[in-house]
């Protein structure tokens, strides 16, 4: 197991790229000591903790003809565009069965980042037992205005990408000193402000935290962005990322276009793998006496 900080970006449907990248990790057999996952980074994580190849692309794709899954009769009737109990029970438990087992062998930290809506801050949940920690999973992966809010333990939570879209800082605070990231956006990409903020206001009045972040969620992304790009430069971050921009929606029912980009998620994690393993282990971090 190697000393440093796997940290997965969401972005809906475009996940299926860090599925793909996770999933050539699995069969070179890397594992890292501390993981963070927000929304469907926090998914593809816990098949890529498992163990279970292939289940982290399957889970995307098998089930987009279900209405049950990801519709618009799921949004209203539920509350929820990817319906609840269909992603965090039925598929897990009868569909798909999640192998806790082998979870639960994994000795690392695996974080899944939520944004509280009450006080708008980002908290980072430990996943011990997916049994348990499943509605964890759940909140960082309920998108705003698509989901109901998640409780846990009496507080309010939503999309952990709405407070830490990618978070490095937190894996660094944490001290990790190597990271690595893996982005679903393409190189070049910068945040640009939402153009849903009347609805957001409005939709969440009772939750003005809300509002104050999609407002300012561009420049706290963008900032990151400076951030990751400082320290793949001092050498102490390893970036994977889409060279372009994909075809693939946050919210897509196309599976060509989902395979084509998992496997362009494989094919970049294959070809920058020689890299990364020098990364991971030269000992040597630069910036650092």
């Amino acid at each position: 197991m190697y000393q440093a900080g796997l940290v997965l970006e969401g972005g809906g449907m475009k996940g299926v790229y860090s599925s793909g990248v996770l999933e050539f990790f699995l069969e070179k057999g890397l594992e890292f000591s501390s993981c963070y996952g927000v929304s469907a980074g926090a998914c593809s994580l816990c098949s890529f903790l498992s163990k279970q190849k292939g289940r982290a692309y399957n889970v995307s794709v098998d089930y987009l003809d279900d209405k049950e899954y990801c519709s618009l009769y799921s949004l209203l009737t539920t509350g929820d565009l990817f319906g609840a109990d269909m992603c965090y029970r039925k598929i897990p438990d009868e569909l798909s069965p999640y192998d806790h087992d082998t979870f639960m062998k994994y000795s690392g930290d695996f974080y899944s980042v939520v944004t509280n809506i009450e006080t708008g801050e980002p908290e980072y949940i430990p996943i011990k037992d997916l049994r348990k920690d499943i509605v964890a999973i759940r909140a960082s992966a309920s998108l705003p205005l698509v989901s109901r809010n998640v409780e846990i333990n009496g507080k309010l939570y939503l999309d952990g990408g709405i407070s830490d879209g990618i978070p490095l800082r937190r894996s660094m605070e944490d001290g990790n000193r190597k990271n690595v990231v893996v982005m679903t956006k393409e190189v070049g990409y910068r945040r640009k402000p939402s153009s849903m903020l009347g609805l957001t206001k409005m939709y969440y009045r009772k939750y003005p935290k809300v509002y104050e972040l999609m407002k300012d969620r561009h420049i706290v992304y963008n900032d990151t962005l400076d951030l990751i790009e400082e320290q793949v430069k001092a050498g102490n971050t390893f970036l994977i990322q889409p060279k372009r921009k994909s075809e693939v929606g946050r919210i897509e029912k196309d599976k060509d276009k989902l395979k084509a980009l998992y496997e362009e998620g494989y094919r970049d994690a294959k070809d920058y793998y020689e890299d990364l393993l020098k990364f991971l282990n030269d000992d040597a971090v630069k910036g650092e006496n």
